[in-house]
């Protein structure tokens, strides 16, 4: 039997300060399992993740390999406290969304892929691999506490958690009165020159901020923005340069700032009044699983109340019911069903998605 038990601390350790002495530890992006139990399948705080039969099995395998096109330190934040919960190893491959599907389509065609499980955003992109046959059904026994639209294909694939595109600033260079309150605010002739943003083509994540400011602003509103701001070829590039003061407001993900805030980045994001976008991201089995039972297990921790409070906790919205909302650096993240929070579909996004990428190409003159 193994058991463990997070304490809550009631005091405060105070130590001396030397020279040598290495820098304070960051404090956790998601807080800790309460109570995790195993010696009749896997329990986490209370929650079945695993019957016996299935946790025998899944230990025996060891771990799964999963493909990934999620935000690569937001991922491994993920799979550090899937990997301390269960046990079970994690083989990570790691790519942008648009060559993890280029990836996906070529080794599964070949008969040489090697995923367990696959994480990708792009309504297009997953449906595409759904219609290949690169997912096999699989209900996980957490998924009771579901909102509407979460499984796909007869589960197939699992709208796992929603990531939250909004607007940024580097809070190193601009405070108090200065900052940003709405979208509007940046069209100012304050922020000429100072502004970011990355191209439509960066991925489901880029294309759904995309489809918020045709439908929402408009495309006057991205023409005079166009005509203010830097095009970055990717979120993270652009994040890069705003955390530097190369620009000092832009269009950001909010799990992506509280991550880089943590490592001492000077980077915040802003609840606009316009509203904000949410975007879909999708996890599956894979139909080429060796390891189904870690697979399933992996499966079932992201859907678990324990697991979604870890994407929550890290910035992204929960696809459960019973999770609240984000409160990410002091700000509480309006209610997933709140008219601020325009999430994108996937079927809006298929429907959309080809024309928004022509359209802002045209706007900002980007050629791809």
């Amino acid at each position: 039997m193994r058991k463990l038990v997070t304490a809550i601390a009631l005091g405060v350790a105070v130590a001396t300060a030397t020279a040598c002495s290495p820098p304070p530890e960051r404090p956790a992006l998601a807080r800790a399992a309460e109570e995790i139990i195993t010696d009749n399948g896997l329990v986490i705080d209370g929650e079945q993740i695993a019957d016996p039969d299935l946790w025998t099995q899944a230990q025996a395998e060891g771990g799964i390999t999963l493909y990934s096109g999620y935000t690569a330190v937001t991922e491994a934040t993920v799979l550090k406290n899937f990997e301390k919960d269960t046990g079970l190893d994690v083989k990570l491959v790691r790519l942008t969304p648009n060559r993890l599907y280029e990836r996906l389509v070529a080794e599964y065609g070949a008969g040489r892929l090697d995923a367990d499980v696959v994480r990708i955003s792009d309504a297009g992109f997953v449906s595409g691999l759904s219609e290949r046959g690169v997912f096999q059904p699989y209900t996980p026994p957490t998924a009771g506490e579901l909102q509407d639209d979460v499984v796909f294909d007869g589960g197939n694939y699992y709208r796992t958690f929603d990531p939250i595109y909004t607007m940024g600033y580097n809070s190193a260079l601009i405070e108090g009165d200065d900052r940003p309150a709405s979208w509007a605010d940046l069209l100012d002739d304050r922020w000429k020159g100072n502004l970011g943003i990355a191209q439509a083509g960066a991925g489901g994540s880029a294309l759904a901020l995309t489809r918020f400011q045709r439908n929402v602003l408009g495309d006057d509103y991205l023409r005079e923005y166009s005509s203010e701001a830097r095009v970055f070829d990717s979120i993270g590039a652009q994040l890069d340069a705003l955390a530097r003061g190369e620009i000092e407001a832009g269009t950001v993900v909010v799990s992506s700032v509280n991550i880089a805030n943590n490592e001492n980045a000077p980077v915040n994001f802003v609840v606009p009044e316009e509203g904000l976008t949410a975007y879909d991201y999708y996890t599956g089995v894979a139909s080429t699983a060796k390891n189904i039972a870690a697979a399933q297990v992996f499966m079932n921790w992201n859907l678990s109340k324990r697991g979604q409070q870890v994407f929550s906790d890290l910035g992204e919205y929960s696809v459960r019911n019973d999770i609240d909302p984000p409160v990410i650096r002091g700000i509480e993240l309006p209610e997933f069903t709140d008219p601020k929070v325009n999430r994108i579909t996937q079927s809006e996004s298929i429907e959309n998605s080809a024309n928004d990428q022509e359209a802002w190409n045209a706007i900002f003159g980007y050629n791809e």
